[in-house]
């Protein structure tokens, strides 16, 4: 779901190759890049290292999750509540915006991890969270699945239809494509809105239909991004923006019933607006954004990305549930957001010390943010 047409790339390119280690064929290796037949041997090394390690950090603990869950959704919620229901500029609205922006902007980045769960795994969880938070933020996680388990695809990542690669919709050092892309973000909550709202009419017509499923049911900004379609896909989808269609019809209709003040349309879209800009601040930083376009092997992929051990308050803002362990995570997908923290500890003191994978820390989110946005050579 976008409007903004990628700019051209002259300049990206993804690290060389660590000298003397084999390169990845560049294949599809499923969601995990740590499992390819081809990793160079340092990625096998840090495979085979938590593989042996005395804890099972890939173990999901359901009492993490559904805390964290119910713990952001109180406080999300109730700060939310006295936003919008307070005197219009008052100091109890102004007091529980940013409350309630940082603690959405956490609730809703849960998401993550009902994309990587298994199919089998924690089915109450994602039945909650998008009851609970995907049909209420108009953000249900089959709208994010599909593309982010793409982003993560050796076929795709770092390749024009990357639906994540902020490189695609945002050109370093071009005020132009910064101020193409600003705009992007301001009319993209009202593009969500407007895809739920009018979702009953995309059955008017086969064709139709499936246009909007293939090219408009993926919380992305890259208009090049084409969704295949599962039979699966087709029943999650078709199921949760029927409920996101009565979401997202109660709000004008609450105003015209006199339910809700005209008001509440405008706070909705600037509570909306700024907790997906928090997200977009967070993707600036996820990865270096080095490829030039091609297809990238499994080493290049890794090295692309962004690990950060610092706790500036920037960092710690921008990526909640440690997910700050960027480069990890698209090294093994699998592993539960809660032990990233513990296996980068282990892995630190497992590995030899001219270990590539030691060298994907970065200082910390303005760091590599800067980069994305001013360009490398502006930057140094």
């Amino acid at each position: 779901m976008a409007s903004v047409a990628p700019p051209a790339h002259t300049e990206r390119r993804f690290p060389a190759p660590a000298a003397g280690r084999p390169v990845a064929a560049a294949a599809d290796s499923g969601p995990d890049p740590a499992h390819d037949v081809g990793a160079p041997a340092w990625i096998r090394q840090a495979r085979l290292a938590l593989r042996d390690a005395p804890v099972d950090h890939f173990k999901v603990s359901p009492w993490r999750y559904w805390g964290d869950f119910l713990l952001a959704l109180s406080i999300a919620y109730t700060a939310a509540a006295v936003y919008l229901l307070a005197p219009l500029g008052s100091w109890q609205q102004l007091a529980a915006f940013p409350i309630a922006v940082f603690w959405l902007y956490r609730l809703g980045s849960l998401v993550h991890e009902v994309c990587h769960l298994g199919h089998h795994e924690m089915r109450g969880f994602k039945v909650a969270w998008n009851v609970l938070v995907g049909m209420m933020t108009l953000t249900p996680s089959p709208f994010f699945t599909r593309h982010h388990r793409d982003h993560h695809s050796m076929k795709m990542y770092g390749t024009p239809e990357d639906p994540e690669y902020v490189a695609n919709v945002l050109e370093g050092g071009n005020w132009r494509s910064a101020l193409i892309y600003s705009l992007h973000m301001l009319v993209f909550p009202l593009l969500v809105f407007l895809r739920f709202l009018l979702a009953p009419l995309t059955f008017l017509h086969p064709r139709l239909r499936q246009l909007v499923l293939e090219r408009a049911s993926s919380l992305t900004l890259n208009i090049h991004y084409r969704r295949h379609i599962t039979a699966f896909d087709r029943k999650a989808i078709t199921a949760v923006e029927l409920l996101c269609f009565v979401r997202a019809a109660f709000i004008p209709l609450s105003v015209a019933v006199g339910m809700a003040p005209p008001s509440r349309i405008g706070l909705l879209y600037l509570l909306g607006l700024t907790t997906f800009v928090m997200n977009q601040m967070r993707q600036l930083a996820d990865h270096h954004f080095q490829g030039d376009g091609s297809q990238a092997s499994v080493e290049s992929h890794i090295l692309d990305s962004c690990n950060y051990t610092g706790k500036d308050p920037l960092t710690l803002l921008f990526f909640p549930f440690s997910i700050r362990y960027h480069a990890l995570h698209h090294l093994f997908p699998s592993l539960p957001y809660h032990n990233l923290e513990a296996a980068h500890g282990y892995l630190v003191q497992s590995l030899p010390a001219d270990s590539p994978y030691l060298g994907l820390d970065q200082p910390g989110w303005w760091s590599t943010a800067k980069q994305t946005i001013f360009g490398r050579s502006t930057a140094a």
